[in-house]
């Protein structure tokens, strides 16, 4: 093999590759193994020892360490201005979560500059880059006008191509009580000013934010304006979040805290991802869903943060696996596929959360001898390495 200035991963202790092809069982496990990037992809999985002679090689020993794809965050809102401390502390001393919150957040990413936003964003972005995010989604969502929406998009799409136009979050101020006026002007004025620069149409189908019909104006505009739909659905309690999902062919319904038989069953004979965000439920002190009943149904399951200043203020995918597996009755195993490969399904990408020739080079070495470790060791910061498109982060 020929190279430019390539790097080769070897002495990994126990490599993650998500694919059964490679190694045994849904990880794709493989011991004693070495990892070659180039040119931005993998080249080349296997044993260490067996790697292919290639020119310019630069070689980096893991000393025994796990390695795994970087973790895919498919559900993050991070373009924002403000703080809402004050409101977790009050949670947290015993008052309920509703969705009436966000608008203090909307009044301050409304009042802020470009700048203001963009370095929160920034922020954000390399915080969970540190803990081993190499892809990550961006919503709007907190600006509600025209204006407000564009320019949050336009701020996420310098560092992601992965951005979502969350107009329909809930009914801003100026609108209370005509919520269908509100999605009126989504679908006549917002989405045409947006679509070119979004790859996705969410909506917050929810108590205290829009029902069905109104949710499914504004993903069926969305759509017809060359977007690919999401839905929030199912956190507050039971509602026709899943379903919508499910009818709308979403890539991914997200929360799903709330699900009855016919809602699996809709998910399980769909393509539709359900998306746990357990940092919620952490943030409102409420019930977690309990995965297993998703996953027995045989429905394709995701992990993501939720990264947002009102009820999952994190960024860190690790901690999301740790409560994944405590509160919501995963395996480590089933928390680590659903924080990578099951990430990227939920994007309906398939050259990332996988590490196979010609996926992305999306890397992430740990201060551990497993994968298992980011649950067995909550709380630590063992992402020790990070490599995205080959390059050392």
């Amino acid at each position: 093999m020929t190279s430019g200035s390539w790097t080769l991963l070897d002495g990994i202790g126990v490599l993650v590759t998500n694919d059964p092809g490679i190694g045994a069982g849904r990880l794709g496990l493989l011991r004693d193994a070495a990892l070659l990037l180039g040119d931005g992809v993998v080249q080349w999985v296997g044993r260490s020892g067996r790697e292919p002679h290639a020119d310019n090689v630069v070689r980096r020993e893991l000393d025994g360490r796990a390695v795994l794809p970087g973790f895919v965050d498919s559900h993050t809102h991070p373009v924002f201005a403000g703080d809402r401390a004050e409101e977790f502390a009050s949670r947290m001393a015993g008052q309920p979560y509703t969705a009436g919150g966000i608008r203090s957040t909307i009044a301050a990413t409304r009042a802020a500059t470009d700048a203001e936003l963009d370095a929160t964003v920034t922020r954000l972005v390399a915080e969970a880059r540190r803990s081993g995010t190499t892809t990550i989604e961006c919503k709007s969502g907190y600006g509600q006008t025209v204006a407000d929406e564009l320019r949050s998009l336009r701020l996420a799409a310098t560092h992601t191509p992965e951005t979502t136009l969350l107009a329909a979050h809930v009914t801003p101020p100026e609108f209370d009580g005509r919520a269908d006026d509100y999605v009126r002007m989504v679908i006549e004025e917002m989405i045409p000013a947006c679509a070119p620069h979004a790859k996705w149409i969410d909506v917050f189908c929810e108590r205290g934010a829009f029902d069905a019909d109104q949710c499914r104006a504004v993903l069926t505009a969305g759509v017809a304006a060359g977007l690919a739909p999401r839905v929030h659905g199912n956190q507050l309690g039971p509602g026709d979040g899943v379903q919508l999902a499910v009818e709308t062919g979403a890539a991914s319904v997200d929360h799903v805290t709330h699900t009855s038989a016919d809602d699996i069953a809709a998910l399980a004979d769909s393509t539709t991802v359900a998306t746990l965000l357990p940092g919620a439920e952490f943030s409102t002190r409420t019930a977690y869903p309990d995965a297993h009943r998703l996953l027995d149904a045989g429905v394709t399951v995701a992990v993501a943060t939720d990264c947002n200043p009102g009820t999952s203020y994190t960024t860190s995918m690790p901690l999301c696996v740790a409560l994944a597996v405590r509160e919501m009755h995963m395996s480590p195993d089933e928390a680590v596929w659903a924080a990578t490969a099951g990430g990227a399904r939920a994007l309906r990408r398939n050259d990332i959360g996988v590490l196979r020739p010609g996926c992305r080079a999306d890397v992430i070495a740990l201060d551990a001898p497993s994968h298992v470790h980011l649950a067995y060791r909550p709380g630590v910061h063992l992402v020790s390495h990070v490599w995205k498109d080959g390059m050392r982060q």
